[in-house]
């Protein structure tokens, strides 16, 4: 608390902002889990037709209220870009990681505009379904990551630099690539639960291994295998930069604050696999998920920064 008290204005301003953005994907979630992403028909911007709809059922307010958090994010993120471009000189780094930010809560709306018109919402399964959410998940790392990116540069961060050895650049993008997977592989895991939920674990383990079977059923035991080799590599990994980092502290803090994180997903995850994913151990897996996601780009960032960050 005492840290973020010595920030500035626009500097806590724009954690606010990243917080919001997480506060609105858990939203998200609960919205996917409680079926609840038709509420408002197949109509966006309007809802069922109407700008803010009359007599709704409880999924409709479920809907429009994660409208109202998304649009106010969006209000945020604007407001960001035009501080950020207010504040800061011409050719900072700053203003380049705040017009990606904007660029990509665009992107988002768009891709849940996507989804609410094609009607891949609530219980449906189409072919496409899939690969909206996969894309929806991997729109939201590059947002959560070039807002983080913005954040800390408000915070007295040096900016990014590129100019080191190649197969630190290449580690670092192994682990996005991985990061991303498991991401990709979870929405699966998280689709197949809601549209075919098993009575309990053997049955649920059954139908993860039967020929006839969903595909959707089959793949989802690539989360768990996924997630269980990035957790070592990534563990590994943030502890290979700290050292290689030399004396640089905010390397090494970040390092273990992501190992921690990600042996309490691990723990995390284990106990949502065997209560059959309630939608509270959903919420609490993918708040884990971003704030891993987050530690890393800080990390990675802290590294890419020099020595003397």
């Amino acid at each position: 608390m005492r840290a973020i008290a010595k920030l500035n204005n626009y500097a806590r301003y724009s954690w606010l902002v990243l917080a919001w953005n997480v506060v609105v994907i858990l939203w998200g979630v609960f919205l996917r889990a409680s079926k609840s992403g038709d509420g408002c028909g197949q109509h966006w911007l309007t809802c069922h037709g109407e700008i803010i709809p009359s007599a709704p059922e409880l999924k409709t307010v479920i809907e429009f209220s994660h409208r109202i958090t998304s649009f106010i994010a969006f209000v945020a993120v604007l407001i960001l870009l035009i501080w950020t471009f207010r504040k800061f000189a011409s050719r900072a780094q700053i203003r380049k990681t705040a017009v990606v930010s904007f660029i990509f809560i665009i992107t988002e709306a768009l891709v849940g505009a996507g989804l609410v018109l094609t009607g891949n919402t609530a219980e449906t399964l189409t072919a496409s379904r899939p690969f909206w959410m996969a894309g929806h998940l991997l729109n939201t790392y590059i947002l959560l990551a070039f807002l983080t990116l913005t954040a800390r540069l408000a915070s007295g961060g040096k900016p990014l630099s590129f100019r080191v050895s190649p197969k630190y650049l290449v580690a670092i993008i192994v682990g996005v690539a991985a990061i991303f997977l498991v991401g990709m592989t979870g929405s699966i895991a998280a689709l197949a639960h809601m549209l075919f939920p098993a009575g309990n674990l053997a049955e649920g383990i059954t139908q993860d291994f039967s020929s006839t079977s969903h595909v959707l059923l089959r793949l989802r035991l690539l989360h768990p295998i996924t997630a269980i080799l990035t957790s070592v590599f990534l563990i590994f990994l943030v502890g290979w930069l700290a050292k290689e980092s030399g004396d640089n502290g905010r390397v090494k803090r970040w390092s273990n604050v992501l190992s921690l994180l990600v042996l309490a997903q691990i723990a995390f995850g284990s106990a949502t696999l065997l209560m059959l994913a309630p939608i509270v151990m959903q919420l609490g897996h993918l708040l884990l998920a971003d704030a891993i996601w987050i530690s890393y780009v800080l990390s990675a960032a802290s590294f890419l920064s020099g020595p003397n960050e």
